[in-house]
């Protein structure tokens, strides 16, 4: 969330600086940031915030992803995020606004999965619809993650298992995308490492499950 890749204020050019050299030091298969915003005027939010989706908003953060891309010298990957709330202001559902940014500014998608169940379920919206709509080249990773309900609304958590009905909404993403790299977030309340490794294991067979259905073995 450190690049802020909507905001208005533009990328921070001392942080970026230091993400170069990380890159170059560790050379990382793949560099990934969120969808979203976290600082403007030189102030800063440990939070993602989120983006109405406008055409205004889409040729800012593509500007900012660009600027990204073209200091780091690799194309990077956006992840969807959480949004608990919707802007009156929004001229398009969601999935045409990543589809917009992930398209002009020639960078990949981080497809996070649970970000698209809670989403779906809190702003009433059809999850495979927001699949269908999305590039499947330009797919190069899966998020699965739990969540929890609160006061009727679903909320990211990352502190429980994956929802059987987001394990069913992997399984269409494999089905419409192919076998994607995957991990399972976990970040609170974190319980014993066989839970853990269950979880992997079931991501795991989901996967073995999809590329058998493409004829590849498994």
């Amino acid at each position: 969330m450190g690049l802020s890749l909507g905001s208005a204020s533009g990328i921070d050019e001392a942080h970026l600086a230091k993400l170069d050299r990380l890159v170059r030091r560790f050379a990382p298969a793949r560099v990934s940031e969120h969808l979203s915003w976290s600082g403007i005027a030189g102030r800063h939010a440990n939070e993602l915030l989120p983006l109405p989706y406008t055409r205004e908003a889409v040729d800012c953060t593509v500007a900012n992803i660009q600027r990204v891309q073209e200091r780091l010298g690799r194309a990077i990957l956006v992840e969807n995020v959480t949004a608990y709330l919707r802007f009156d202001d929004s001229e398009m559902p969601e999935w045409a606004f990543v589809s917009e940014v992930v398209r002009r500014a020639g960078c990949g998608l981080l497809l996070d999965v649970n970000n698209v169940y809670v989403n779906a379920c809190n702003h009433g919206f059809d999850a495979l619809r927001y699949l269908d709509a999305l590039d499947a080249t330009t797919i190069a990773e899966i998020h699965l993650a739990g969540h929890e309900r609160f006061e009727g609304r679903l909320v990211d958590t990352h502190a429980a298992r994956v929802a059987p009905e987001v394990w069913a909404l992997y399984d269409a993403a494999l089905e419409r995308f192919g076998a994607r790299a995957t991990l399972v977030e976990w970040d609170a309340r974190i319980p014993e490492l066989d839970v853990l490794l269950a979880e992997a294991r079931t991501a795991q067979a989901h996967v073995r499950a999809a590329l058998e259905r493409e004829g590849h073995p498994a």
